[in-house]
């Protein structure tokens, strides 16, 4: 057998609800069974999730907040007043103070844009910078993805006669700013149809409420922000990164035409992972280690030269965050390792001086990837003895609800369920990290620990074809919300495995048994599966279907992500003369090495493993489920196969059994001397009365075409049998011998018995010995 890596939850389509869908839309049942499973059950749904239009946008008017902060927008326009941009550093940030700064520069507005220094001043609107917009003239700020929990900061802005506007699309605090008007989808009250979009969503609609339509040319812009802050592609959201996506790919943005080049994708067509990706980390790096606002300087430049610079610049801070964050990482992993276990620690709050706070939420979802915890890493700073860092959450704990029980020592947090950022006192780390594992106790089961892979679709080979892959590219763009189809095809045969990459790191499958019913399958840092798997194995594979295109020849392709074998399988190292090495990697706790002799413990290949071996007399002593879900190694060959078969029958089938077979000397490959053997040799024993067998065996057996130890082995079955009597290498005949069989001799018996274990374990096929093994494992029919 072979565990899968992840918990697998295989959605189940109603069966009637697909047909009639697949039917109404004329679609394959298989895309009809991934649409009810999206929960887009009617046509009316299927048609608008299929054949995307701009006729649905919702009316922004709809939103809250959104009538009076326009009208308060249009009046600061026509009375010419100083209207400030407050911004926020990441991807989504700069993209939705880039569509205002739009919105209101073709209003003819009197504007400009700020946004705060991470490092400097932190998250959101600061009280500073406010007092700075008012002396400079502003009348009005308009904050864009950021704002909902700045009480503090609207109190001074209203105290000091600056009209505050909040447009955010973050969770709402339990009290909310007095703001002089709040544009978020998710505040309470507010009966906006979609609750679900970014900051640059909220942005996007305040442009089409001040314009009366949907600003279509920033779409490009919009989709930026929405894809890479990983909020639901469905709805609107859907809309703008659909319809993003193509006016990315053909923008006539100068600033953005220099990125894409930066980031190869130049004139290509695009898809959702090259933003979240590619363009998405780029655009946050510069808000992660210094100022955010050169992004909104390339974005919105009309100058090619500058715009091909600025882009340089933030490929370059892109290439330094990447080192950052593999150093932090790497020390983070160590922390976890020598410090927190994650199997003592449900919760992983790490946090140390001098870590960058601009990359340490990068940093936890690695850590998430990589232990599966919900994760807090942490910067310290001993002289404003604070700690500042972010948060990352797993399926089954909301991360922004369990915060929000520790609130007493969290003076700013905010976020998501999965997400979060917040700032406390460095001596509130271990109270904070002691409630959280405390709550994950009480919300967590152990199997939720496990990373859960969701499973769209169960499809048959020859399900799997081109017009599948295209089909399922119009349910495009993947995302959080929308996630790429995850298929899994059932026990189906491996034609092909190997290893690929310069360092054999990737596994390359090939499955399937015909023609007509193959797929290639590839699995990025998988290689390490290959020697867990018997080509013999039937698999069952979970992955994405892509379009595989090379040399002008196109077919579907699985990009692996999990697999599993669920039957026993049978590893055979016979003969393998590096079968040792390979057995030494097995994991101890769940394999069990077996030699029934002495001898082969004390082997040269199997020194390293004699601390573990079990023998006979052990083996026979542990409790029957010792071994359930075990690897069972057999070093050498048992003494007898019937003992052996019914101990086999005794522990049913296990996980695997790796066959080794090791043995000194070979019975089936000696010679097996027949009745006629015998025969002939006692005839000649009779008629010489004695026999110098050690002085003259070597010539006889040479004389008949035998070998010397067949010439000992009648020798002593005939001592056994009374025949003969043997006296320094000499026998002698007895006069009147008791009749007795052959058989009657134990040396006669054990040669024969150990030439058939050897014939039904060593020496047979693979296909002959995995029948034999299923044989006897398998649970008997009681009578």
């Amino acid at each position: 057998m072979l565990e899968p890596r992840t918990r697998w939850e295989i959605q189940e389509p109603s069966e009637d609800k697909a047909k009639w869908l697949s039917q109404e839309l004329d679609i394959p049942l298989l895309i009809a069974n991934l649409l009810v499973v999206r929960g887009i059950e009617t046509i009316e749904k299927a048609e608008a999730f299929l054949k995307i239009d701009t006729d649905q946008f919702h009316d922004p008017f709809l939103m809250d907040g959104m009538k009076e902060s326009v009208e308060r927008i249009h009046r600061a326009v026509e009375s010419n007043e100083k209207i400030l941009i407050f911004g926020d550093y990441d991807a989504d940030g700069v993209s939705s103070t880039t569509v205002m700064y739009y919105a209101l520069k073709e209003l003819g507005a009197q504007f400009d844009y700020y946004i705060p220094n991470r490092f400097t001043e932190g998250y959101g609107p600061n009280e500073p910078a406010l007092r700075k917009a008012k002396e400079d003239g502003y009348s009005l700020v308009v904050t864009v993805d950021t704002g909902i929990s700045a009480v503090h900061e609207a109190n001074i802005a209203k105290e000091i006669g600056l009209d505050f506007i909040i447009t955010d699309h973050h969770e709402a605090p339990p009290v909310l700013p007095d703001a002089y008007s709040i544009i978020n989808p998710k505040k309470p009250g507010c009966t906006y149809p979609f609750s679900g979009l970014a900051g640059v969503g909220v942005a996007f609609k305040v442009a089409h409420a001040l314009h009366g339509k949907p600003p279509l040319h920033l779409l490009d812009y919009a989709c930026i922000g929405t894809i890479a802050d990983l909020v639901p592609l469905v709805d609107e959201n859907r809309v703008i990164a659909k319809l993003g996506i193509e006016a990315l790919s053909k923008t006539d943005k100068i600033g953005l035409q220099e990125l894409l080049k930066v980031a190869g994708l130049y004139e290509k067509e695009l898809t959702a992972e090259d933003v979240g990706f590619a363009i998405g980390p780029r655009v946050n790096a510069a808000g992660r280690l210094g100022s955010a606002m050169p992004v909104v300087e390339l974005f919105t430049s009309t100058d090619r030269d500058d715009s091909a610079m600025l882009s340089q610049e933030i490929d370059s801070v892109n290439k330094e965050r990447q080192g950052i964050v593999n150093e932090i990482t790497k020390e983070a992993i160590a922390m976890v390792e020598e410090s927190y276990p994650p199997d003592e620690n449900e919760v992983l709050v790490l946090a140390k001086e001098g870590w960058n706070p601009g990359v340490i939420g990068i940093v936890a979802s690695r850590l998430v990837e990589k232990f599966y915890r919900p994760t807090i890493v942490l910067c310290l700073d001993p002289e404003k003895e604070t700690a500042k860092g972010s948060a990352r959450s797993i399926k089954g704990f909301d991360m922004f609800e369990n915060l929000s029980g520790s609130r007493d020592i969290l003076p700013h947090f905010g976020g998501h369920p999965m997400a979060a950022g917040m700032t406390l006192s460095m001596h509130d780390v271990d109270e904070l990290r002691s409630r959280l594992i405390r709550q994950a106790k009480e919300c967590l089961k152990p199997e939720d620990y496990l990373p859960v892979t969701t499973i769209d679709l169960t499809a048959r080979l020859n399900e799997i074809s081109l017009e599948t892959v295209e089909l399922l590219s119009t349910l495009s763009p993947f995302g959080v919300g929308n996630p790429s189809p995850r298929v899994m095809v059932e026990d189906v045969p491996i034609r092909e495995m190997k290893k690929i990459g310069s360092q054999s790191n990737h596994l390359k499958l090939q499955v399937g048994n015909g023609e007509l019913s193959v797929l290639d399958c590839i699995g990025f840092q998988k290689g390490s599966l290959l020697e867990e798997m018997t080509p013999y194995s039937l698999i069952s594979i979970v992955g994405q279907i892509q379009l595989n295109e090379w040399n002008g020849y196109r077919k579907p392709q699985l990009l692996l992500e999990d697999l599993s074998v669920n039957h026993f399988q049978l590893f055979d190292y016979r003969g393998l003369k590096d079968a040792a090495k390979r057995l030494i990697g097995l994991p101890y706790s769940k394999t069990c090495f077996i030699a029934f002799e002495e001898e082969t413990v004390r082997h040269k290949d199997f020194e390293a493993l004699s601390d573990q071996v079990i023998g006979e007399d052990e083996l026979l002593t542990l409790p029957e489920d010792y071994f359930k879900e075990k690897n069972l190694v057999f070093l050498d060959v048992p003494p007898s196969l019937t003992r052996f078969s019914e101990w086999l029958e005794t522990i049913g089938e296990p996980s695997r059994i790796y066959a080794v077979f090791h043995q000194s000397t070979e019975h089936f490959f000696t010679t097996l001397p027949t009745r006629e053997h015998f025969k002939w040799f006692y005839g000649f024993l009779a008629k010489r009365k004695t026999f110098n067998v050690k002085r003259d065996g070597a010539e006889l057996a040479k004389w008949k075409g035998w070998s010397k130890e067949t010439i000992d082995f009648m020798s002593k079955v005939f001592f056994e049998l009374d025949f003969v009597t043997i006296d320094g290498g000499v026998i002698f005949i007895n006069k009147e011998p008791s009749k007795r069989e052959l058989e009657s001799s134990e040396t006669y018996q054990k040669k024969f018995e150990q030439a058939d274990i050897e014939n039904q374990l060593v020496y047979s096929s693979y296909h002959s010995l995995k029948s034999w093994f299923t044989e006897q494992t398998r649970p008997k029919a009681s009578l």
